[in-house]
C-alpha cells in the first residue's frame, strides 16, 4: 500500500550535536515508520553556515540527496560544488563517492537523504580517520587496523589437545 508523507505534516526534530557546526533539523526515519526493508530515508534541513554529516562514504551502500529548496556547496573526492534546489546526486559506495554538505546560503538547504540498507554498513571519515559499523553506530579509529592473522598463532593450543592429537593421527594415516 502506498504511504504519501506530505511535507507540512512532517515534524521536524533539531538534532544536536557536540559540535555545532553539525546541528540540524531532521523529520522521523521515514523508513522506519512504513517498515521499509532496503530504504532508509529522511528529510533534513540544513541551517545556513551548518555541515551535514562529517565528510564519508559508504562500503556496503548507496545514496542520494535531492535538494528540495535552498542550497548547498557539495564537497566530494571532485572537489566543490554549489547544488541547488531540484538537483539530485548520487553516491555509489566506496571512496570516490565521499561527501559532505555545507550551508553556505542564507536561507535552510531542505533536502531527502534516501539510501539503502542491506544490514551493516560500513561507513568511513577520511578526514578524521575513524570507521563506523551501521546500524549500530559502533565507532573506531582506523588506524588500529591489524592484520588478518594477528594473535591467531598458536590456534591449536585452544583446541583440546585430544581433537588435536586424533586429526594429527588420520592426516599420517592418509600419507
Amino acid at each position: 500500500m502506498p504511504k504519501v508523507f506530505h511535507r507540512q505534516d512532517l515534524r521536524f526534530e533539531k538534532r544536536k550535536s557536540r559540535m555545532s557546526e553539525f546541528d540540524w533539523h531532521m523529520s522521523p526515519r521515514l523508513g522506519q515508520l512504513v517498515n521499509s526493508k532496503y530504504l532508509e530515508f529522511y528529510i533534513v534541513s540544513l541551517d545556513s553556515g551548518k555541515f551535514s554529516f562529517p565528510y564519508h562514504f559508504h562500503r556496503a551502500s548507496e545514496e542520494l540527496f535531492m535538494i528540495l529548496s535552498g542550497e548547498a556547496t557539495l564537497r566530494s573526492p571532485e572537489g566543490f560544488q554549489k547544488v541547488v534546489q531540484g538537483d539530485i546526486i548520487f553516491f555509489e559506495e566506496g571512496p570516490s563517492s565521499a561527501h559532505q554538505l555545507y550551508n553556505h546560503g542564507d536561507s535552510p538547504c531542505v533536502y531527502l537523504d534516501l539510501r539503502t540498507t542491506f544490514g551493516i554498513d560500513v561507513c568511513e571519515y577520511p578526514d578524521s580517520g575513524k570507521v563506523n559499523i551501521l546500524p549500530f553506530l559502533e565507532v573506531f579509529e582506523s588506524s588500529s587496523k591489524v592484520d588478518y592473522y594477528k594473535g591467531e598463532k598458536d590456534v591449536a593450543r585452544k583446541w583440546p589437545k585430544k581433537i588435536i592429537q586424533k586429526q594429527s593421527v588420520s592426516q599420517k594415516r592418509k600419507k
